[in-house]
């Protein structure tokens, strides 16, 4: 093998994207999801506790993926509209289950949950705005420039 052992390749953290509003905008999407999840656990309703899981598990890998750069490394996607896709699915299916949990709740803790869940569709309506908003398709993947070093934001002529 050809590769040295001891050489070490250090993952670069952007720690300026936590503060932007973009980075400040997927924690408070985690924190939601996660409240939803813990009202739906002490409901007892599985259902509503994949949904939330599966999303909450979406939401963390593209903040990992913006949070260490790994957008610019994996360019085979262009990740700022996967993730705006993500965020209008997220939003429409959040909503429909959202209130199916507030129109059939039993428990207190399926309400809470369901009114949390408005509250996550809310936050990805805002974001799947805000990536639209600043996704430019005029220019080739390579002239792209981040502004504010927000990931899907893009400057650009014409």
């Amino acid at each position: 093998m050809s590769e040295d052992p001891s050489r070490i390749t250090a993952m670069e953290v952007d720690t300026a994207f936590i503060k932007s509003k973009k980075g400040i905008l997927k924690v408070a999407e985690m924190v939601t999801l996660f409240v939803a999840f813990v009202c739906f656990a002490v409901a007892s309703r599985p259902k509503y506790i994949a949904a939330t899981v599966l999303e909450f598990v979406i939401t963390s890998l593209l903040l990992l993926l913006y949070l260490f750069k790994l957008n610019k490394r994996l360019t085979f996607f262009f990740w700022p509209l996967v993730d705006a896709f993500n965020s209008v699915f997220a939003a429409v299916y959040f909503i429909v289950l959202s209130l199916l949990a507030a129109t059939t709740y039993t428990v207190t803790g399926t309400l809470v949950g369901g009114i949390f869940g408005l509250v996550f569709a809310g936050l990805m309506c805002v974001d799947s705005f805000v990536l639209f908003k600043n996704i430019t398709f005029n220019q080739p993947r390579s002239e792209m420039n981040t502004v504010n070093n927000e990931p899907g934001t893009c400057t650009g002529t014409g």
